[in-house]
């Protein structure tokens, strides 16, 4: 069984061979692991370790496409800079991680009125179309599955005017934020529509939709419904349109959204952050004649480097997510360098062993 044929079956919860397989790393395990040999310095981590997916990125939603980034600041650790977004990030230099939201041009609707909204147009430029079409070939003649991924609308917002300025807008204005979100949503429409016209479809469809924290998600079940879920069932709805089944990824504490988010379309959940407070089995239990589920296995246990830790976790949450062929085995977020090659190797014998129907 292919990738492709075991991920497409997965989707639909029918019957398959083992659960399905894939992975997300940091940025520093890539560089790591090359330069320690692990990998050829040509070789994919999906090609290396036989995932079942592949994903390609290939969409640039940032405001102003013709601004450079410009450094504002810069010490011995951490460069401060301004994207097109008009926003003022700061980035170590030295290890991958998020960027440090420090200042934003935009702080309420008449700034993104001005400043944004009329920059967002659906134009070829934003559109990688040779970075689709090579991943789209290459995930073809390896038989994997093939996603187009990017960023919903949630995660559109934040880049533009924060954490904190959206939140406080989805209380005091919802309308402005609520026009935000129906904003990139057409944009994403638009260019997936502009590109799977061009280069066709793939076989399904990844968004990234970070709307929890430790314990909580951002915002209450109502405010999603009012504010969030009608562009979600914009962008889910086109997928479903083109019979595109569509994996939503969103780190944090999102149980309470769960329910929504199905009732907005979405195939299946992807990360399940254990340290957030998600509990993988609980949600299996409740939702999973609904939709499937990837991740859900505590990177904590993996970077612990010990074995009899990975078992234990794996062999208390494999076999009961498995039930129903609707599970893929993936970290509950992506694996640090702190994780040992040998470690991981492991992590992927002992979980589809387990795994196996």
């Amino acid at each position: 069984m292919t990738g492709k044929e075991r991920m497409t079956r997965i989707l639909r919860h029918e019957p398959v061979d083992r659960i399905g397989l894939y992975e997300h790393f940091w940025g520093d395990t890539h560089r790591e692991w090359h330069e320690k040999g692990y990998l050829r310095q040509d070789e994919s981590f999906e090609a290396h370790f036989q995932f079942d997916m592949q994903e390609c990125w290939p969409f640039t939603t940032v405001a102003d496409l013709d601004f450079k980034r410009q450094t504002v600041a810069e010490t011995e650790d951490t460069i401060t800079y301004l994207d097109g977004n008009g926003a003022t990030l700061r980035q170590h230099k030295f290890h991958d991680a998020t960027p440090e939201h420090v200042d934003f041009k935009v702080k309420e609707r008449e700034d993104w009125e001005r400043l944004i909204k009329p920059l967002l147009k659906a134009e070829p430029r934003r559109i990688n179309f040779e970075a689709y079409r090579n991943a789209k070939a290459e995930a073809a003649k390896a038989g994997r599955f093939f996603v187009w991924s990017g960023i919903n609308v949630f995660e559109s917002i934040h880049p533009v005017c924060g954490h904190e300025n959206m939140l406080v807008g989805m209380a005091l204005d919802p309308d402005w934020i609520t026009d935000m979100a129906q904003t990139y949503a057409k944009l994403t429409v638009d260019l997936q529509t502009m590109l799977f016209d061009q280069e066709g479809y793939p076989d399904g469809i990844w968004y990234y939709e970070d709307m929890g924290y430790k314990g909580s998600p951002f915002m209450s079940p109502a405010m999603y419904d009012a504010i969030i879920k009608p562009s979600h069932t914009h962008t889910i709805g086109f997928a479903k349109e083109h019979g595109l089944p569509v994996i939503m990824h969103s780190c944090g504490y999102v149980e309470p959204l769960l329910p929504h988010m199905i009732e907005a379309g979405i195939d299946c959940l992807q990360v399940l952050e254990v340290k957030a407070g998600m509990d993988p089995v609980k949600l299996h239990r409740l939702y999973g004649d609904r939709i499937c589920f990837m991740g859900g296995i505590d990177v904590r246990a993996l970077y612990s480097n010990d074995r009899a830790v990975i078992d234990r976790e794996l062999e208390a949450k494999v076999p009961l997510m498995k039930q129903g062929y609707n599970f893929m085995l993936h970290s509950d977020h992506s694996i640090p360098s702190t994780v040992m090659y040998e470690t991981y190797r492991y992590f992927i014998e002992k979980g589809l062993s387990l795994g196996q129907y």
